[in-house]
C-alpha cells in the first residue's frame, strides 16, 4: 500500500506550522552587512596590488618574454 500526501503551502507558512524562528530578518542584516563591507574593500583594491597577488610569477612572465625576445632576435620595448 503507497499513501501519498500533498501539502501546498509557502515557506513562511511551513514554517509558522512546526513552531521553526522566522531568520529572514537576521539573514538579510548578516547579507547587508557582508555586502557593506566587501564593497568597502572592493573601493580600497588597487588592479596593480591585486595582480601582484594574485600572479605572482608576473616577474618570471616577464624575464621568459626578454627570453624569447633575446632567442629570437625580437627587441622588446621598455
Amino acid at each position: 500500500m503507497k499513501v501519498t500526501i500533498e501539502i501546498d503551502c509557502t515557506p513562511e507558512e511551513a514554517r509558522d506550522f512546526l513552531g521553526l524562528p522566522d531568520v529572514k530578518p537576521l539573514h538579510d542584516e548578516v547579507m547587508g552587512e557582508i555586502r557593506n563591507r566587501m564593497l568597502a574593500t572592493v573601493k580600497t583594491m588597487d588592479p596593480a596590488e591585486m595582480w601582484k597577488d594574485w600572479m605572482p610569477g608576473a616577474s618570471g612572465y616577464e624575464q621568459m618574454q626578454d627570453f624569447f625576445a633575446l632567442m629570437t632576435g625580437a627587441k622588446r620595448g621598455k
